[in-house]
């Protein structure tokens, strides 16, 4: 199989005549325009905090599960907390990549483990940033590419890509692997899905997306592939599966050790039983205003998931973020961290990025005032996420 026959996955959309450096150049502006976005809502964070007399940088750099990474990054695996009966934290449900770059940088470098998480969150924002552009670009164009960024920057829980959190590590690896699937460069799509695998439990989405993907290849070839597609495939699980398996053969369970873990977090995989009752309760009873507004999120993430599918997306796109989305409707528990774990699904916004660009051209002012109110939303809601909401993000 030659290089070229692999690009049917997705061949890029025509573009104008012009040279490779003006496609960078408009990936940098796209990045430019999403580091803007994060920038402008971080010093709406800086505002609010240093008015209730709290620091901005600790409120990012250290909280809710920030504090654990950054434990994994300064001691290694051992910490558990004990909260009662069948409700134990252990510091194995993290998966170890994050962690293992802050120690890294705090190694060579003289910023604290707050600060290296930080910086590592945001240089892999950028990265993922320019990812999410590169599979737009491909797909539909540079402008439905800018699009497709600025929305992925101004989610309502897109203050997570400036946090040290493992998103935007997550994202960085998905976005690439994805555009190296279309692109049909296996090798670098498995390496970095196995690398994706080893950020978050969600990470094997991106396995999964580059398998289905060798299969559909395998199958639209009669079997004639070279080495690449095979390894490539074999190595984009080796990540989230290495770890699990070390999980399990420290707790004694090699199988379902990390699963007892996840367990004893009160999160499991039920096929949405968990959430349904959730959600029953939330609707009877009312709560506060994080749990309706993930609910608003992860409904506009099905609806969002179904236009991409009508879309016909090509399949690694639509097979990752049906994982994912499987994932954040399957499991149980945390319900007010299902917005957070669907942000690396950005494909999902590729409908709204194409309806923006029409609407842009059509109609420039209304663009304008829908980007400016997702501005406020994100800014707003994202500086409630941290520095008023008690919950956990």
């Amino acid at each position: 199989m030659s290089h070229a026959s692999t690009t049917a996955l997705a061949p890029p959309v025509a573009q104008q005549p012009g040279t490779r450096l003006s496609l960078v150049t408009a990936g940098g502006v796209a990045v430019g325009l999403f580091a803007a976005a994060r920038l402008t809502g971080m010093v709406v964070i800086a505002l609010a905090a240093w008015a209730g007399g709290r620091h901005p940088l600790t409120l990012l750099g250290r909280s809710w599960d920030a504090a654990w990474y950054l434990g994994i990054a300064a001691h290694g695996y051992g910490r558990t907390l004990y909260f009662g009966p069948g409700v134990i934290h252990s510091d194995l449900a993290f998966f170890p990549l994050y962690p293992a770059l802050v120690r890294t940088l705090t190694a060579v470098t003289p910023l604290s483990g707050a600060g290296a998480g930080l910086l590592v969150s945001w240089t892999a924002a950028a990265v993922a940033a320019a990812g999410v552009y590169a599979v737009g670009a491909r797909l539909h164009g540079r402008a439905v590419a800018t699009a497709l960024v600025l929305l992925w920057g101004l989610l309502p829980h897109s203050v997570v890509l400036s946090m040290a959190y493992t998103e935007p590590v997550l994202t960085a690896f998905a976005a690439w692997s994805l555009y190296a699937v279309l692109a049909g460069n296996w090798l670098w799509a498995g390496t970095l899905a196995a690398l994706a695998g080893l950020s978050r439990p969600n990470g094997f989405a991106v396995a999964a997306a580059v398998l289905l993907a060798a299969a559909g290849e395998l199958r639209r070839t009669r079997g004639r592939v070279t080495h690449r597609l095979w390894t490539g495939a074999a190595l984009a699980p080796l990540g989230w599966t290495a770890y699990v398996l070390w999980v399990g053969r420290r707790s004694g369970n090699r199988l379902g050790g990390y699963f007892d873990v996840q367990r004893l977090w009160g999160s499991r995989f039920d096929f949405g039983r968990g959430s349904l009752a959730f959600v029953r309760t939330l609707l009877l009873r009312g709560d506060r205003f994080v749990f309706p507004m993930s609910l608003v999120i992860v409904a506009a993430a099905v609806v969002l998931f179904a236009l991409l599918a009508l879309d016909r997306a090509p399949l690694p796109l639509l097979a990752y973020t049906a994982v994912l989305l499987l994932i954040a409707l399957g499991g149980s528990g945390f319900f007010e961290s299902k917005p957070r774990f669907l942000l690396p699904a950005f494909p999902l916004l590729l409908p709204l990025a194409r309806a923006l660009v029409r609407t842009a051209r059509a109609r420039p002012w209304h663009a304008t005032v829908v980007v400016t109110a997702l501005a406020g939303l994100s800014f707003g809601y994202g500086t409630y996420l941290v520095v008023y909401a008690q919950t956990p993000l």
